[in-house]
């Protein structure tokens, strides 16, 4: 389907994912990936600070509200938690959550789950599945309006987790020359 893949791997679509098992025969399955320089430690915060607003573009999806971009300090999520705010406005709720590994939750009949996977390198992927039973006319202009809004999120996700995982004065290199081994930068866009 058009726009149901963006920054993922074969392995990573093949993967079993939490919201899997809460709709049988989706008409939708829609994966989305990004490389985060900073271990999940420091990126599940702002996974789970997704109670607070959507990360994406805010004119959008949290009507001209920003997106916060400190942390807030907020509990562990738990199911039934609300899911995300927009606007000022709770919408959806948390299916499942475990802690620094993944959350999920559904809003609008969609359920989607986000899943972090520590690399060898000290870097994490932020894997995002989302999956819903729509009619089949639309599911193609759903799939490629997530994978915009999704897009942007992730990588708003990936700024904010990198920015605060660095120390005062520390580059984004130099930082993960400490972590890897001789110090090589590699690659760090999607995968291929």
């Amino acid at each position: 389907m058009i726009g149901d893949r963006w920054g993922v791997g074969d392995s990573e679509v093949l993967r079993a994912y939490p919201c899997d098992e809460l709709v049988a025969s989706p008409v939708l399955q829609a994966w989305r990936g990004i490389r985060i320089e900073a271990p999940a430690a420091a990126v599940w915060p702002w996974v789970a600070q997704i109670r607070l607003a959507p990360y994406s573009y805010d004119w959008i999806d949290n009507r001209g509200r920003r997106s916060p971009r400190e942390l807030a300090g907020l509990p562990e999520p738990r199911a039934g938690d609300r899911f995300t705010t927009v606007g000022g406005r709770a919408l959806g709720r948390i299916v499942s959550a475990d802690p620094g590994r993944q959350l999920t939750g559904t809003i609008m009949g969609a359920f989607m789950s986000y899943v972090l996977v520590p690399q060898d390198d000290g870097g994490t992927r932020l894997l995002l599945k989302v999956v819903t039973r729509t009619r089949r006319w639309a599911a193609p202009a759903l799939s490629v309006g997530d994978l915009v809004m999704a897009r942007r999120q992730l990588l708003n996700l990936k700024k904010l987790a990198e920015r605060h995982h660095r120390r005062p004065g520390q580059s984004a290199a130099s930082s993960l020359a400490g972590r890897r081994p001789g110090g090589a930068a590699g690659r760090t866009g999607p995968p291929r």
